[in-house]
């Protein structure tokens, strides 16, 4: 396959990109001859990056409506208040079977662009060809909800997995002194892979492998987002959505948010979307180079805007293609003429704010599965129909 006639974010000169066998084969200038034998896509003012990697998502949990309804000072209050003022809510959503609500996890990052997503739980084991579901790290909930979560930090046989924790999630003692007890306890020295941080200091973020940045989260829950200005200068910045009990079921929309503190430059911010997370992850993706996995988006370029102002300002509604290991998970309506040879039974149709996109599976029957347990349950607004084929 070749991708010809792309812009790669901060690259001025067009150039076609070759996929072969899963993996990026080669970047030659638009103007080259391009090899025959391979199905072409061209594209006229596309932009093309690095499948998104969501690096926090509870992919179960996509299914709840927001709860909460103030500001909270940590995450266990708001815990005790929803479970206590939510209860049929809760209830409702639960009864879904939990394969059915991770499936629509994945769907709901796929539409957006996202080729990797970091599920915080329990491992489901999901085999699914949509997208890279990443449970390669010990998944602890918190210091305050994780039962024997000393022992199972200290859990010697798996001192070589990271370990990913929800950790100062808050804006009190409680929070920042639950990261100091983190610290004191990880007595392998385990790489640590801290999940919000809002109360987390520099001195402590060195004792981090990486933190995940979650801001409509951490608005929605506390009015108040981590100083990632600072803390970048100490550990590593990912960039996550968690799940929609706290914030919008679209990335982009919490990207924006993101961008508006300034708290990171737009390139920091970026990096935190691939190059960061691929190499926290140790995962062969993350950047646009040969012999890296063919995890790529192409969208449509907004009219009057270039590079990352262009990427910032995207949509589910924007995006042509989405190519995981080399294979087509989704794909706008226009790009038909160009996919003859599709086998469009193994495709579904959805409609995102408009506009007509094909995704891989049977998106229409797992919507319906999920109604049979939960009619009541809500898919987001921006979805307006879908259609089996």
């Amino acid at each position: 396959m070749i991708l010809g006639n792309v812009n790669i974010i901060g690259n001025n000169e067009p150039l076609n990109i070759r996929v072969c066998n899963g993996k990026i084969a080669d970047l030659t200038p638009a103007s080259s001859k391009n090899k025959t034998g391979h199905l072409q896509l061209i594209f006229d003012d596309a932009i093309i990056f690095p499948g998104l990697i969501n690096s926090h998502d509870h992919l179960d949990f996509n299914l709840f409506p927001k709860l909460g309804n103030r500001k909270y000072h940590n995450y266990t209050e708001w815990g005790k208040h929803i479970h206590k003022t939510c209860k049929d809510e809760i209830a409702a959503v639960l009864k879904i079977p939990v394969l059915l609500r991770s499936e629509w996890g994945i769907y709901k990052n796929l539409l957006c662009g996202v080729t990797t997503v970091v599920n915080h739980g329990e491992k489901f084991g999901l085999k699914n060809e949509l997208i890279t579901v990443f449970e390669e790290s010990q998944c602890l909930h918190s210091v305050q909800f994780e039962k024997n979560w000393k022992i199972k930090l200290n859990n010697p046989l798996k001192r070589d997995l990271p370990v990913n924790i929800h950790v100062g999630e808050g804006d009190d003692w409680l929070s920042f002194r639950e990261i100091d007890y983190l610290i004191q306890y990880n007595l392998l020295k385990r790489k640590l892979i801290g999940v919000h941080g809002v109360s987390m200091s520099a001195m402590q973020a060195e004792k981090f492998e990486a933190l995940v940045w979650c801001p409509e989260s951490n608005y929605f829950l506390l009015d108040k987002t981590a100083p990632v200005d600072a803390l970048a200068k100490h550990t590593k910045i990912l960039f996550g959505t968690d799940s929609t009990l706290t914030g919008s079921w679209d990335i982009w929309k919490h990207l924006r948010l993101a961008r508006k503190t300034g708290l990171l430059s737009d390139e920091a911010l970026y990096d935190s979307l691939n190059q960061n997370a691929a190499n926290t992850w140790q995962l062969n993706t993350g950047s646009i180079n040969e012999g890296k996995d063919a995890d790529l988006v192409v969208a449509k370029q907004p009219a009057g805007k270039k590079g990352l102002d262009a990427f910032f300002a995207l949509t589910p509604a924007d995006i042509l293609l989405v190519i995981h290991k080399g294979e087509i998970g989704l794909f706008d309506q226009a790009m038909l003429p160009q996919l003859q040879h599709i086998e469009l039974d193994n495709y579904s149709k959805v409609f995102i704010t408009g506009a007509c996109k094909y995704v891989k599976g049977d998106l229409p029957a797992l919507i319906k599965m999920i109604k049979a347990y939960q009619p009541d349950v809500n898919f987001p607004a921006e979805i307006k129909e879908l259609v089996q084929l």
